[in-house]
C-alpha cells in the first residue's frame, strides 16, 4: 500500500500584514518584533563601546610597535583596528535600525566598554592585552547572544557573525605569542 504524504500550506494573514505595515514611523521595526528594543539598544550600546575601545588600543599598538622585526605583527594590529572599526559601524547601523541613538561619546566611552585600554610597551604586552581583550569580547558577545535568544534573530545573526571574527582575532594573537 502507497501513503501519500500531503503537503499543508499555512496561510499569513497578509491584509494584516499590510495593515501593521502602513505604520511606517517605526521603520525596519515591525509589529511582530519580540525583543525589548530599549534593552537590546543598550547591549548593542555597550558593545560598541567596547570595539571603538579595541580600534583604539589596537591603532596605539600598531603606531607604538618597533623594531623591524615586527613588521608583521604591526600589520597585524592595523588589520584587527579596521575589523574592530568595521564591528562597531555594524552595531551602529543596527541600534539606529532599531530607532536608537548609537553613543559614541568619548567622555564615557572606558566606563561602557567591556574591554580594557591598554599602553603596553613591549611587543608580547601588547598581543596579551590584545588576547585579553578579544577573549573578553568573545565572552561578552557570547553572553548577548544567550539573552536575546530568538527574540530578536537579525540582532542575534549580526552579533554571531561578529563574535565569530573575535574568535578569528583571538586565534591570531595566540598564534603571535607562539
Amino acid at each position: 500500500m502507497h501513503e501519500v504524504n500531503k503537503v499543508t500550506r499555512s496561510h499569513l494573514d497578509t491584509a494584516a500584514i499590510r495593515e501593521a505595515a502602513r505604520n511606517i514611523e517605526d521603520g525596519a521595526v515591525t509589529a511582530g518584533y519580540q525583543a525589548d528594543r530599549k534593552e537590546i539598544i543598550g547591549l548593542l550600546n555597550g558593545a560598541l563601546a567596547t570595539e571603538l575601545v579595541c580600534v583604539l588600543r589596537y591603532k596605539r599598538h600598531y603606531f607604538t610597535a618597533s623594531g623591524l622585526q615586527n613588521g608583521p605583527i604591526k600589520a597585524e594590529f592595523l588589520d584587527h583596528a579596521q575589523e574592530e572599526q568595521d564591528h562597531a559601524d555594524l552595531l551602529a547601523e543596527r541600534i539606529v535600525q532599531l530607532n536608537g541613538k548609537p553613543d559614541f561619546n568619548p567622555a564615557t566611552l572606558m566606563e561602557r566598554s567591556h574591554a580594557e585600554y591598554d599602553d603596553s610597551s613591549s611587543i608580547q604586552g601588547m598581543i596579551k592585552a590584545n588576547l585579553v581583550a578579544e577573549r573578553v569580547a568573545i565572552e561578552s558577545y557570547r553572553q548577548m547572544i544567550e539573552k536575546i535568544g530568538e527574540s530578536d534573530p537579525t540582532t542575534r545573526h549580526l552579533l554571531i557573525g561578529i563574535m565569530a571574527m573575535e574568535e578569528q582575532h583571538a586565534e591570531d594573537m595566540r598564534d603571535l605569542l607562539a
